[in-house]
């Protein structure tokens, strides 16, 4: 069964490139699995083009994963549609639309991993409070998932954990001040987001612009990021039932 990984896109370049190696790392993790890319805007293949490719090589089976980190807007109304319109015109193609990413303590680890490659010591752990900053979402329940994610969090040993947001309140370099303000000396931000492009550099410039101590890089590629788009496609696989709005 085919894999195919569908991120938002972007204007950026980077966040194509970024996707694109996750991509690689996902294919090389299970060499006898097909695995593709489309985008959901901005960039090219389009998700109807990949799936009339798939379709015109032969593939009968999809798993469609969303490379996004909330149920969201996307993940909830947009994918779904543009999964229908494109199974409509190609009758022998199934697809499963699987779960998107988030929430799962494998992103709670490659937050981690990052931080440590930013400079972070175990060590450092009880005097840090962390600023966990994400693109954000008119959703509110997606806001409540990465709150929720922030207190889970804390209890790993962090002085504090904070959620902030690019593109709603509070924002990245508001949650760094009120930390300041609580009197915590030492301060990173992970961002919450898979690639780079115009809301993960709100999240950067906020970080510097409050002087932020460690700034961690976006979660790409981690292998914890690989491990779980696997997991992901073996439930869709398992699950056997396909949502009625994309299944033909």
């Amino acid at each position: 069964m085919t894999l195919l990984l569908i991120a938002h896109g972007s204007r950026d370049p980077r966040h194509a490139a970024t996707v694109t190696a996750l991509r690689t790392a996902v294919a090389a993790r299970r060499p006898g699995t097909q695995v593709d890319l489309a985008f959901l805007d901005f960039n090219a293949p389009r998700v109807p083009r990949a799936l009339e490719r798939l379709a015109a090589s032969g593939v009968r089976e999809v798993v469609a994963l969303p490379l996004l980190l909330t149920h969201a807007f996307h993940a909830k109304a947009d994918l779904p549609s543009v999964l229908h319109r494109a199974t409509a015109r190609l009758p022998g193609l199934t697809v499963r639309q699987a779960p998107v990413l988030g929430p799962s303590p494998l992103l709670t680890a490659a937050l981690e991993r990052r931080l440590a490659e930013a400079g972070l010591h175990p060590g450092d752990r009880p005097r840090t409070g962390v600023v966990l900053a994400s693109a954000g979402s008119s959703d509110p329940e997606a806001i409540a998932v990465i709150a929720a994610i922030a207190r889970e969090w804390r209890h790993t040993g962090w002085c504090a954990v904070r959620p902030a947001f690019a593109s709603a309140v509070p924002r990245t370099e508001d949650a760094v001040r009120v930390l300041r303000a609580r009197g915590i000396r030492h301060i990173a931000v992970a961002p919450y987001v898979l690639a780079p492009g115009r809301l993960p550099d709100r999240i950067v410039q906020g970080a510097r612009a409050a002087g932020v101590d460690v700034l961690a890089d976006v979660l790409g590629p981690a292998p914890e990021v690989v491990s779980l788009v696997w997991r992901r496609y073996d439930a869709a696989v398992r699950q056997g039932e396909l949502a009625p709005a994309v299944a033909r």
